[in-house]
């Protein structure tokens, strides 16, 4: 009897691509590694394509056959454990070595994002300087070099939107007091406004601002959230269920019920519609660039 699929896709479908790059990387075809495990190849492809949970023992032991190391072998563990969750919070980070995360690999393999902040430019989108010290004040505890690490990672993030396969289209809506508050001084956050009115040129990058005087909007209620969408099968299906991603001070919350997912998309479609258009956003943002620099 096929094992049945439990708790939300995100993980298992993540869990799946690791498990399959590090067989690639170990050059074991799914036939050599099904031997090796004493499972059925089938088995293999249901763990691959993420149409199944997994026990962490199993995920230790597919990382044992693919010579993982210890750090990405407890970090799939854990996220093994994750698969059977039906609601899916992502709270294992502390066990995560540098350059492993899930929303990346998302990100990655999305067509589209939908997004929308309150509080701080995105990470797709900020300067090294802006980085370094979002990334600082949120981990203030680590080394000059852990903080740097951190700040290249995310700069490495941001060529998805310019690599020359298929970037996908960023939607962003920023809510008005970002551009006011200022971030590593004025000087840096002119280049930082600079920037997002250049990227706002992009063709596959649009960038609209709520203004304060829209009053109460849904972002208001709803948060920050990021909605993907993957890409579309032959047969007219989605080879990966859209998913919100909101990220917490201490844990990041996957969403890929149908459901949550449209409330999402109905919260960004109103928001969206509240923002400024493209022309008058980007005119502003160039407005609060000026003002930074006379500051």
């Amino acid at each position: 009897m096929p094992e049945r699929s439990t708790g939300s896709t995100v993980p298992r479908r993540q869990l799946g691509r690791y498990l399959r790059d590090l067989r690639n990387q170990a050059r074991l075809t799914v036939r050599a590694a099904a031997q090796e495990l004493e499972w059925s190849e089938a088995k293999m492809w249901r763990i691959e394509t993420g149409q199944t949970s997994l026990r962490s023992h199993d995920a230790e032991t597919m990382c044992k056959v693919y010579g993982a190391s210890p750090d990405i072998t407890r970090a799939l563990m854990g996220l093994a454990k994750e698969t059977k969750s039906c609601g899916w919070w992502h709270s294992y980070g502390d066990v995560i070595p540098e350059g492993f995360d899930v929303y990346i690999g998302l990100e990655e393999a999305a067509t589209s994002l939908d997004s929308y902040e309150a509080e701080l430019v995105p990470g797709l989108l900020q300067t090294e300087a802006y980085a370094r010290a979002v990334v600082r004040e949120h981990n203030p505890h680590n080394t000059d070099e852990e903080i740097e690490q951190r700040v290249q990672l995310r700069i490495e993030r941001q060529t998805l939107l310019t690599r020359a396969a298929s970037p996908p289209t960023l939607r962003l809506v920023l809510n008005e007091a970002i551009l006011h508050r200022t971030v590593a001084g004025p000087a840096v956050m002119a280049e930082q406004l600079r920037r997002l009115g250049d990227v706002a040129e992009w063709h596959n990058v649009v960038i609209r601002v709520v203004p304060f005087a829209a009053g109460l909007h849904r972002g208001a209620l709803s948060g920050p959230f990021v909605i993907l969408r993957f890409p579309v099968l032959g047969d007219g299906t989605d080879s990966e269920p859209p998913t919100v991603y909101a990220d917490g001070y201490t844990g990041c919350l996957y969403l890929d019920k149908p459901k949550e997912v449209e409330a999402f998309a109905d919260a960004f479609d109103s928001i969206w519609k509240t923002a400024l258009d493209e022309h008058a956003s980007r005119r502003l943002i160039y407005d609060m660039a000026r003002k930074h620099e006379q500051l």
